[in-house]
């Protein structure tokens, strides 16, 4: 199994920057690809980035492309979203996700194990 732990969510000003970090623990060698999702009260979750775990490639929703960045570091089996620019339409609770099947995958059915999640809060 594999365990995901983000951090680095909060209360930010809109324009300014947040960076979510997401740790994996466990069998991470079975990861070849990771994500972000966000989840607004009331709505949908929707599909933030997705980034291999192999090459590096990457994927993002159009709601955040050029706006937000992911990246990841293998040695330290940890996957990153850096938030710039931040909107009040931005503000929800973020979840990384890990799956052993995909390198990118935009669907969240294509995930095998997901985080708890982080708030983010970005004020008008």
């Amino acid at each position: 199994q594999v365990q995901l732990v983000e951090s680095g969510g909060g209360l930010v000003q809109a324009g300014g920057s947040l960076r979510l970090s997401c740790a994996a623990s466990g069998r991470t060698f079975l990861i070849v690809g990771m994500g972000w999702f966000r989840q607004a009260p009331g709505k949908e979750r929707e599909f933030v980035a997705t980034i291999s775990v192999a090459g590096g490639s990457t994927n993002y929703g159009d709601s955040v492309k050029g706006r937000f960045i992911i990246s990841r570091d293998n040695a330290n089996g940890t996957a990153y979203l850096q938030m710039n620019s931040l909107k009040p339409e931005d503000t929800a609770v973020y979840s990384c996700a890990a799956s052993q099947r995909f390198s990118t995958a935009r669907s969240r059915n294509s995930y095998d194990y997901w985080g708890q999640g982080t708030q983010v809060t970005v004020s008008s």
